[in-house]
């Protein structure tokens, strides 16, 4: 297994900025990004996979493997006189059931147990408030970072808890990390309103500014914004050295033909220089592992790496093995219970239901509509960044349906004039390009949506049922609670009249209609059209 880790690395050195020379600083970075509570394996659909699965050799990930591959790569890489860092770029919280049962517990127990050395603060850390965070924070001995965060308002976490920036001494090498957090984690999570969120090039390119003011010539940005966000940042911002990041779960590689982008990614900043970004996908499924080498100002000379697959030819560490089988063992049961059957695969992942009509979005949304039908309710609209998977053909259990609605929603119903409901369309698909979860998929209407025109005028032929939305009357709309309190930019949702926010999970009214409708038949009828 090592050697095939390790010669990940050899067969890219191609894509090196230039070759390493003399005595030149070189640092390892391993890191992950939105491992989403992924604590158990998980299968080509990225959710959780089954013993027996597991065991055909047709899982991916999980934290034992995580462990296997870090310690493996580390303990080599250490043994041969070479400088490492392992980095978490964020969201180590929300997307299965072992954060809904333990609250970040385990999260923090397991990178405890690996051994990273710097996490930076995702916007999902903000899921159960800043309270949950501060919690983690106190349970953990590494630093957890945020660059542009004001807590001067807060009373829960403090710059000593949650610090700008962090230097590390690595083997007498002092390495500034820096960091930024997405600026919508208002409208995404819950930070409440004592987190106040700054612009995220102006915030670092001042903790870059102190840091090289206090001689630290090598600073790497440990982000959670995406991969266009970082482009942007490593466009704008001087100093800067390397980008690791998160939040877009961008599959970077150096070497798969069907990667998002090249790994690194290498953008030059306004000095000239280089800056080389990578990311390695999501939910535990890859560690990226990038060496970079560093002249005696700081400047990188050579970069070179790639996304590792942490498939079945990872074998677990087995005591951690063992302690994730000891926590899900009160889970399992009650998540191994059949609701239905799929007659095919039901499509959840991000890149179809943040864009376009999806089998996922379809289902849950006539779920919602079919729950509440009789109590006024006309159209239900559901954001697609709150689908987190897809579902396999066959036998569905209550545990893929938490893994593809893991937020513990509640449906939330309302009366809203199709104004609104054209003003909250047109924020849903706002923010497309930039992969953005309030993607609205529905129920009960059909609508068109044209990129090629500004934000707020893009939406079109809107049909409530079999009628053109009429933009003065009231239309009964049923959503989740965390789109009605203004979630993903639907403000208009906020001001709706009538509204309750108390309705059953949402999980559960998915689950009751698969198996009401079992075998359920995925499909999409058009509903989403997008202008040509």
């Amino acid at each position: 297994m090592l050697a095939r880790i390790l010669g990940s690395t050899a067969m890219v050195a191609g894509l090196a900025v230039a070759a390493p020379v003399g005595a030149d600083t070189t640092l390892h970075l391993l890191h992950i990004n939105d491992l989403h509570s992924r604590i158990q394996p998980i299968n080509r659909f990225d959710s959780t996979c089954g013993a027996e699965d597991d065991a055909a050799g047709e899982c991916f990930g999980g934290v034992a493997r995580v462990a296997t591959a870090i310690n493996t790569l580390r303990g080599e890489l250490e043994a041969a006189g070479e400088n490492v860092l392992v980095l978490d770029a964020g969201d180590q919280f929300q997307g299965s059931l072992m954060y809904t049962t333990y609250k970040g517990e385990v999260e923090a127990e397991f990178m405890e147990a690996i051994g990273f050395d710097v996490m930076a603060v995702g916007n999902h850390e903000f899921d159960d408030g800043p309270e949950n965070l501060a919690r983690f924070v106190e349970m953990v001995s590494f630093p957890v970072i945020s660059g542009n965060l004001d807590l001067s308002q807060s009373n829960v976490l403090s710059d000593e808890m949650v610090p700008d920036h962090v230097i590390l001494d690595v083997n007498g090498i002092q390495v500034g990390i820096i960091s930024a957090l997405a600026t919508d984690t208002a409208e995404t999570s819950s930070p409440g309103p004592s987190i106040i969120f700054q612009n995220e090039i102006d915030a670092l390119q001042a903790d870059v500014d102190a840091l090289t003011e206090a001689g630290v010539n090598i600073i790497i940005a440990l982000t959670h914004v995406g991969l266009p966000q970082d482009i942007r940042i490593a466009e704008a911002v001087t100093g800067i050295d390397v980008i690791v990041g998160g939040h877009s779960h961008t599959y970077l590689s150096s070497s798969d033909p069907d990667r998002a982008g090249a790994y690194p990614t290498m953008i030059t900043n306004p000095d000239g220089a280089f800056v080389p970004i990578v990311q390695a996908y999501a939910y535990s499924k890859y560690l990226g592992h990038l060496e970079v080498t560093f002249d005696d100002d700081g400047n990188v000379v050579y970069a070179s790496g790639d996304t590792m697959v942490l498939d079945a030819s990872v074998t677990p560490d087995a005591d951690i093995a063992a302690r994730v089988s000891e926590l899900s063992g009160p889970i399992e049961e009650a998540m191994a219970e059949v609701i239905g059957e799929s007659t095919d695969v039901i499509e959840g992942s991000r890149e179809v239901c943040r864009a376009m009509e999806c089998a996922m979005g379809n289902l849950v949304a006539d779920a919602m509509l079919e729950r509440v039908r009789e109590q006024g309710i006309d159209v239900a609209i559901q954001n697609g960044g709150g689908l987190r998977a897809t579902i396999d053909s066959g036998e569905v259990t209550m545990g893929e349906v938490f893994t593809v609605l893991p937020f513990q929603n509640t449906l939330a119903t309302f009366q809203l004039t199709g104004a609104g409901i054209v003003e909250a369309l047109e924020n849903g698909v706002s923010q497309v390009a930039d992969g953005a979860g309030r993607f609205p998929q529905v129920s009960g209407m059909s609508y068109t949506f044209d990129l090629s025109q500004e934000p707020g005028s893009r939406i079109s032929n809107v049909m409530i049922g079999d009628a053109p939305i009429d933009l003065e009357a009231v239309y009964g709309v049923v959503s989740n609670n965390y789109m009605r309190g203004g979630g993903d930019g639907y403000s208009s949702f906020t001001t709706a009249e009538n509204a309750y926010d108390f309705g059953p999970g949402l999980e559960e009214v998915v689950a009751t209609y698969l198996g009401e409708n079992s075998p359920y038949t995925p499909y999409t009828d058009g509903r989403i059209t997008q202008a040509e």
